[in-house]
């Protein structure tokens, strides 16, 4: 276990978010993997189908992802204040509270399947790809669960080099999975989600493993399953915050990808490639942020204020020179990118995916500031704000995917997400702006509010 309210502050910052960036990158490596096999093995159409309905699948794991991570935040605080007890009953809430949801959102999914698929308006030649792997993605919920539950509360606990290892051993596996399923099997799209399954379901069992033998802290009865409801709060207003954040985000992006869907081939393919470099781009912000939000849990639970101010306002320095460098290679090497990713030597897919990462990057210290202020927000324990920004994005995005798209095309889905970025940020600045906890003489300011 590690004490993130100790000790030097960036270098303490850094060796902890060094495993976190590393984790990203091979959940990255995997993601790709999948996109550039499936393209160079099963061919574009494939490709499209995958593309077409990932964002429902992101839609799923991203709400479990969210819900884990706010789960983190009440048990990485009472770990900075030193009450382990209570730490013991928030993970044991976390389990059960996590299963149950789990088993609520794939009976659904799996009923609501083909309504699913026509709401995102999948073309006919598509839907029988794109039905198979959303399938075998959603039955394996209980995996992702699993493993991103034990990662974030390694995490909440200052470990983040278990889940780096843990996450290297699923990419590879991913990958080898993947060839074999679809060039050796044959089993096509079915075979890259079932290969994707697998590795998680691999980590998830070795995640639970470590979890039982080094953290006997951790090691519940069924006492501790009853719920406790001051603890089921603080998960449940955590939990549900990041949760819904996520899923609005997604929701949002998912919307845009109905209006994508209705533009063609090589504009779904280009799009699937051009956000996948997205995600390497942006990689540092989603790494920053769940860095800070642990830090500031840690930090708020033993009292030291002025180690989260100093902190948040190195990150944004660090934030800053990632933006430049990524626009720098959006201007440089865009094409090579999505080419490198798709497989693909077709103008239209190169050009399209190149144009959206050249002008979006311009704005992207604007989403950087998001990412960040938003987990800070969360660290410190304020859950709505965070929420109500989310809803601004899924409201800019319902626009463009309705109005803007039809009648700019893929120029529409490119000023998206500058635009709600814009709206987005103001909110959180406002919120952060307010925090007593964030201002230099914080202890004054907190014990005053706190009465």
């Amino acid at each position: 276990m590690k004490d993130l309210t100790k000790g030097p502050l960036f270098k303490t910052l850094l060796f902890f978010a060094i495993p976190i960036f590393f984790g990203n990158l091979f959940q990255l490596f995997y993601s790709l993997a999948d996109t550039r096999i499936v393209g160079s093995y099963l061919g574009e159409q494939a490709l499209a189908a995958v593309g077409g309905t990932s964002v429902l699948s992101n839609l799923l794991i991203g709400f479990m992802n969210g819900m884990t991570l706010g789960f983190a935040v009440p048990m990485a605080r009472f770990y900075g204040g030193k009450k382990y007890d209570r730490l013991k009953k928030a993970f044991a809430s976390a389990v059960s509270v996590g299963l149950i949801l789990c088993v609520v959102l794939v009976t659904a999914c799996l009923l609501f399947m083909e309504p699913l698929m026509r709401f995102m308006e999948i073309e006919a030649h598509l839907l029988e790809d794109a039905r198979s792997y959303c399938t075998v993605l959603i039955c394996g919920l209980f995996f992702t669960f699993a493993y991103n539950l034990g990662a974030s509360t390694l995490r909440a606990l200052g470990n983040s080099v278990t889940p780096l290892v843990l996450l290297i051993c699923s990419s590879f596996l991913n990958v080898g999975l993947d060839i074999y399923f679809i060039n050796g099997l044959h089993l096509g799209v079915f075979g890259a989600g079932l290969a994707t399954v697998i590795a998680q379901g691999v980590s998830a069992v070795l995640c639970i493993i470590y979890l039982a033998r080094k953290y006997p802290v951790l090691h519940f009865t069924k006492q501790d399953l009853k719920p406790e409801f001051s603890i089921l709060r603080e998960l449940l207003a955590a939990g549900c915050s990041m949760a819904f954040m996520s899923s609005l985000v997604q929701f949002g992006t998912l919307m845009l990808q109905t209006a994508i869907n209705g533009l063609g081939q090589n504009i779904i393919v280009a799009h699937t490639a051009a956000r996948k470099v997205t995600e390497i781009f942006m990689m540092a912000f989603s790494i920053t942020g769940s860095a800070m939000c642990t830090f500031t849990g840690q930090n708020l639970g033993a009292g030291k204020y002025d180690r989260i101010r100093k902190g948040v306002f190195g990150a944004i320095g660090f934030l800053a020179c990632w933006v430049l460098l990524v626009i720098v290679l959006a201007n440089t090497v865009a094409e090579d990118l999505i080419r490198m990713i798709t497989g693909s030597d077709t103008k239209e897919v190169l050009e399209t995916g190149a144009r959206y990462l050249k002008f979006d990057t311009i704005f992207y210290m604007v989403a950087a500031l998001i990412t960040l202020l938003r987990n800070v927000l969360q660290g410190l324990g304020n859950h709505i704000t965070p929420i109500v920004s989310s809803f601004v994005e899924l409201a800019g995005k319902v626009v463009f995917a309705r109005v803007m798209v039809p009648q700019l095309g893929y120029w529409g889905v490119i000023l998206a997400e500058p635009v709600v970025w814009i709206l987005m940020v103001i909110p959180l600045i406002f919120q952060i702006l307010r925090s007593p906890y964030l201002k230099k003489d914080a202890e004054k300011r907190v014990t005053a509010v706190n009465g």
